[in-house]
């Protein structure tokens, strides 16, 4: 009979802070430009160059530690973790190993079933991320860009607490929206602005003690996650199964062949020597900052659910899925606050909106329509000075151009036709030309209406009024 294994998963987060300048120095971090362009002394290592902390970053660190259940440790300073690597200019990193802002906190996670899970945080601590490097297959060399180099990071330790891929899944979703609540940063896999470095080991079930545990790398999405939980699973399992063992070591996971490999063995933190760092002053956040970043924590996800269902009446499942992102939650409010239709801005957001996000391969996030000009819209379709049909075309336009749909229909003569003497006088003349489809309805057919109605709006450009149109065909069928 086969063993029964269990799989136990730490994870660790790292998460670029939505900074407009990098943690030691005044460069941009903007995501793209060109190589080596958003650089200074300081973000490229060179000698005597001075880091001056930025307020903002420690802001945000402890913003998401209260948000995450953590004590936050008032009297914390930054250490320096030596190692060499070709994108990290000063041969060492400044991070915090002894004293992190951020200690023993939690995330509630809810799964599929509805069963309630706990995912401990070890710890939140603040550090730079390193640079980057491009290599060129053809050439064979490889090149370096530190624009990264020197961007602020958190990086979230958990406890080794989950216990299969959709637990993961569900701690970095959860993590993701509450960060993205608070604005500390955009967690967009696809940039790296959020990474996931996955903790994993077997034992059998029932065991207590950890198995050897495998770090696995350069996982950029949800999907990548777990699949590779699942490979790294099934490859430790055989593994032991095979009467061998599983080394400790960091592993590299590639997506597109479903298959990891060996980059280093694990180091330990003594390899580092890391030691105080010399140039930066230990930092002592008083009772009163704290209340002030306490004080501005948003409004979540779950009081925004009761607080929707309360205040717009709209249905469980879009309340849900408008709140699962703060940019669709924040145009959903701005939207409804300027046209009162709180369902009909419902139903934009989930219908044509997340149709388009879908499509191209969006996040809610690269919306750039504003709330007021949807509100016009829904106005203008409400007032029937367009109809549906045109108001999806209009809505197309808004989307990639942020157009004020008022002007934009009167510019480009899309008004909704309710003028009855010239629906009348085409619907009759659609008639004469159709004879079959006349023929067809009144001997039951219903199928002939809708063709009849189609070939009115495609004479009328889509324009006309459906309801006036189904009004005056039914009569003048019917005579």
């Amino acid at each position: 009979m086969s063993k029964q294994y269990e799989t136990v998963i730490g994870l660790e987060v790292h998460v670029e802070l939505a900074t407009k300048t990098k943690i030691f120095c005044g460069c941009s971090t903007a995501f793209g430009g060109a190589p080596n362009t958003h650089t200074c002394p300081v973000c490229t290592g060179m000698p005597g160059s001075l880091p001056v902390l930025n307020k903002k970053v420690v802001e945000y660190a402890a913003a998401v530690g209260l948000a995450t259940n953590c004590t936050i440790t008032k009297n914390c300073k930054f250490d320096r973790k030596n190692y060499f690597y070709p994108d990290n200019p000063q041969n060492y990193q400044i991070s915090q190993l002894y004293l992190p802002i951020c200690r023993d906190g939690h995330v509630d996670i809810e799964l599929e079933d509805g069963t309630k899970k706990a995912i401990r945080i070890h710890e939140i601590h603040m550090e730079e991320d390193a640079g980057k490097l491009v290599h060129d297959d053809w050439e064979d060399v490889s090149y370096v860009d530190f624009n990264r180099s020197g961007v602020p990071l958190i990086e979230i330790v958990s406890e080794p607490d989950m216990r299969s891929a959709e637990e993961v899944i569900a701690y970095l979703e959860k993590l993701r929206l509450i960060i993205q609540y608070l604005g500390a940063s955009d967690c967009k896999l696809q940039e790296g602005s959020m990474r996931a470095d996955v903790n994993l080991s077997v034992r059998e079930a029932g065991s207590t003690e950890f198995g050897t545990r495998t770090e696995t790398k350069n996982l950029n999405s949800f999907s990548a996650i777990a699949r590779a939980i699942e490979a790294e699973t099934n490859r430790q399992i055989d593994l032991l199964e095979a009467g061998e063992k599983v080394i400790q070591e960091t592993r590299r996971w590639d997506d597109n062949k479903a298959y990891s490999y060996a980059m280093r063995s694990k180091e330990d933190a003594q390899d580092y020597r890391y030691f105080p760092d010399p140039d930066l002053v230990p930092l002592n956040i008083s009772d009163e900052w704290l209340d002030e970043i306490r004080s501005r924590q948003p409004e979540f996800k779950t009081e925004k659910m009761a607080r929707y269902k309360e205040e717009y009446g709209i249905p469980e499942y879009d309340i849900n899925l408008i709140t699962d992102s703060k940019k669709l939650a924040d145009l959903f409010e701005a939207a409804t606050a300027a046209c009162g239709q709180p369902k009909k801005v419902s139903n934009w957001i989930l219908g044509e909106t997340m149709r388009i996000i879908k499509d191209r391969s969006l996040e809610p996030e690269d919306i750039t329509f504003s709330p007021e000009n949807l509100a016009k819209l829904i106005k203008l379709v409400e007032a029937g000075t367009i109809n549906g049909n045109v108001a999806k075309d209009v809505f197309a336009v808004m989307f990639d151009e942020d157009i004020d749909p008022e002007s934009y229909v009167k510019e480009h003569g899309l008004g909704q036709v309710s003028d009855e003497g010239e629906l009348r006088s085409t619907i009759q003349q659609i008639l004469t030309d159709n004879p079959q489809s006349v023929a067809d309805y009144k001997s039951g057919k219903e199928k002939a209406m809708g063709f009849l109605v189609g070939q009115t709006m495609k004479a009328m450009k889509g324009k006309a009024n459906p309801g006036m149109v189904n009004q005056i065909l039914k009569e003048l069928l019917n005579l």
